[in-house]
């Protein structure tokens, strides 16, 4: 009788440790993105939620996005950490544009000769 009792406290302790792990685990990312200072916190602290009912099937995504962001260097794309200035960026995206309409203008070259 005993042995019946105690085979079903563990039962419950086992099935309530696992249940408050998961919950647990779900809000490692949103833990990461407060200690970053992430701009989309309560995004990912909602994804969280929502990804219990997905068998955190989305959870690595959001572990990806909160770890993405970090407040001293924001997204952090260049290797020496630094943000491009604004007139960098400018000059860069004119670059681009006057190429996007290089290639508009010969792909319209193209297609008006005949084959």
């Amino acid at each position: 009788m005993f042995l019946d009792y105690f085979a079903l406290g563990v039962l419950i302790f086992v099935v309530l440790t696992l249940f408050y792990g998961i919950i647990a685990i779900h809000d490692i990312p949103h833990l990461i993105a407060k200690a970053r200072n992430h701009p989309h916190q309560d995004a990912i602290h909602i994804a969280g939620w929502v990804s219990l009912f997905t068998l955190h099937a989305i959870w690595p995504f959001l572990f990806i996005w909160a770890t993405l962001y970090r407040e001293d260097r924001g997204w952090g794309i260049r290797p020496d950490g630094k943000l491009q200035t604004e007139a960098e960026a400018n000059a860069e995206v004119a670059v681009l544009q006057a190429r996007v309409e290089e290639l508009e203008e010969q792909l319209k070259l193209q297609t008006r000769e005949p084959a």
